[in-house]
């Protein structure tokens, strides 16, 4: 799911080796140092990694396996049950194009958006609707806080800064139960960051991949080079970073 209009203020292959489930879902570093170095946030709160659901099968799961890199940053899948990957172009022309992984579930590249943007610079992961969200990659929480989508739907967001990697943020939307806040250390795979995807009250374009009816949601992730690298936490209402609505 594409934000173009709430993303306008943003800056602060086929087959996986996998094996599906009954119900057709898979159940499933190193950038350019700068002149001066940059000091690493310190975490505010350590978020206590939980425990893997006992369903979780010990191979082929979602939780460590990379979907896509990116300049060394490598993301894994944040929910156990996974039906497919959507890449497609995102609206923000500092998101990087995304390199789909071997492991990746069902990857499909959607059709152009007509943007000025890399086809695989955006996912949009379809997970099943009661999916707990874990983290995708391991860093310090940046922002992460409620807006609404489009001026009008209420969603969730979580922006990480990864380790080793201050010049990139890695953008999570679509999630509702948020679980952590600005400074809290995640790990990926590990750490919940929310406790579902948010159901949204119209169609995507990664529907018409889907083989459930209704149709699963979907997680959508990006990873943004920033001008001015920073992992430094910020918390407060000025900081939902999709835009502002009013």
């Amino acid at each position: 799911m594409l934000l173009s209009a709430v993303y306008a203020t943003a800056t602060g292959a086929e087959g996986d080796g996998l094996r599906p489930a009954a119900d057709g879902a898979t159940a499933v570093r190193a950038a350019a140092s700068p002149a001066e170095p940059i000091p690493t946030a310190r975490p505010t709160r350590i978020v206590v990694a939980l425990p893997r659901p006992a369903s979780t099968p010990a191979l082929g799961d979602p939780l460590s396996t990379v979907f896509a890199q990116v300049r060394g940053v490598r993301l894994v899948h944040p929910a156990v049950r996974v039906e497919l990957v959507g890449f497609h172009q995102a609206s923000d022309v500092n998101s990087l194009g995304l390199v789909a992984a071997p492991t990746a579930v069902r990857p499909k590249v959607m059709a152009s958006r007509h943007r000025p943007t890399a086809s695989r610079s955006a996912a949009d992961i379809v997970v099943h609707p009661q999916s707990e969200i874990r983290a995708p990659v391991s860093g310090i929480v940046k922002r992460a806080g409620n807006y609404k989508l489009y001026c009008k739907t209420p969603d969730s967001f979580a922006v990480i800064s990864p380790d080793g990697h201050p010049e990139l943020e890695v953008k999570l939307l679509h999630i509702s139960g948020l679980r952590v806040r600005p400074g809290d250390r995640v790990l990926a795979g590990r750490t919940l960051l929310a406790r579902r995807p948010t159901k949204l009250p119209f169609g995507s374009q990664v529907d018409a991949f889907s083989s459930a009816r209704p149709a699963w949601p979907h997680v959508h992730m990006e990873v943004t080079r920033l001008a001015e690298p920073s992992a430094t936490p910020v918390a407060g209402p000025s900081t939902l970073a999709f835009g502002q609505c009013g």
